[in-house]
C-alpha cells in the first residue's frame, strides 16, 4: 500500500520533490519536498484509492472504532468519504472554538466514551494533530489513534506523538516516496541520499550540495 499510495501522490503532484530548487517552508527551512494533499480531491482515481485505503486501515487496525473525526480543514473531506464507505458517523475538530452560536470546537455528535479515529492528511511536526486528539480527549472521547495519508517521519514529530501517547498510522511516508520517486524517474538516483540527509536534519542546509 505504501508504494502504491506514494506513486499515486507523485502522479498528481500532491507530493512534489524538487531537490535542486527547494521550497521555503513557513519556518524558513529550505525543503526539497512540498505536500498538498488537497489535490487528491480533484483526482478521482487517486481519491478512490486513498479513501478506500483509509477505510481499510480503520477496519484492520481499529475495528472497534465508532466515529471518525477529521482535522480541520484538510482532513474533513477524507474523513467524510471514508466514513461513508464504512457506514460510520463522522465529525470534525475546528482549529479553535467558534466565537458565535454554541461555541463548538467539535462539530458532529460525540458521546463521552465513544471510540474515535482521527483522520489527518499530513503529519510533519505533529503539533496540530496532537491538538485535535487532546480536544477530543477533553470532550471524553476514547481516541484509538490517527490515520494519516502521508508523514514526513520527522524525528521531532515522532517524539511529540509518542510523548502525547498518540498512535499514528500513515498510508505512505517520506522514505517510501523517495524510493518510488527514484524508481519512476521523478528524481535522479544520486538525489536519494540528499533527500534522506534533509529529513535527518531539516535545519542543516548541507543536503543541498551534491
Amino acid at each position: 500500500m505504501q508504494k502504491e499510495i506514494a506513486k499515486a501522490l507523485l502522479s498528481i503532484k500532491a507530493v512534489f520533490l524538487s531537490p535542486d530548487k527547494p521550497f521555503t517552508w513557513a519556518s524558513g527551512i529550505k525543503s526539497p519536498i512540498y505536500c498538498d494533499n488537497r489535490l487528491i480531491l480533484t483526482a478521482p482515481e487517486v481519491r478512490n484509492l486513498v479513501e478506500e485505503s483509509i477505510a481499510r486501515k480503520v477496519r484492520e487496525i481499529y475495528p472497534e472504532a465508532e466515529v471518525l473525526m477529521g482535522t480541520s480543514t484538510a482532513g474533513i473531506a477524507h474523513a467524510a468519504i471514508a466514513a461513508h464507505i464504512l457506514g460510520m458517523p463522522m465529525g470534525y475538530v475546528r482549529g479553535s472554538a467558534k466565537d458565535h452560536g454554541r461555541n463548538n470546537r467539535i462539530e458532529g455528535r460525540l458521546e463521552p466514551g465513544q471510540k474515535v479515529v482521527v483522520i489527518e492528511d499530513l503529519i510533519s511536526t505533529g503539533g496540530s494533530c496532537i491538538d485535535v486528539v487532546e480536544a477530543l480527549r477533553e470532550a471524553g472521547a476514547d481516541v484509538l489513534g490517527v490515520i494519516s495519508i502521508f508523514t514526513y517521519g520527522m524525528k521531532k514529530g515522532l517524539e511529540r506523538l509518542a510523548a502525547a501517547n498518540v498512535e499514528n498510522n500513515s498510508l505512505s511516508n517520506f522514505d517510501t516516496l523517495v524510493e518510488v520517486a527514484a524508481e519512476e524517474n521523478y528524481i535522479a538516483p544520486d538525489d536519494v541520499a540528499r533527500l534522506r540527509r534533509f529529513m535527518a536534519n531539516p535545519s542543516d542546509e548541507s543536503w543541498m550540495k551534491k
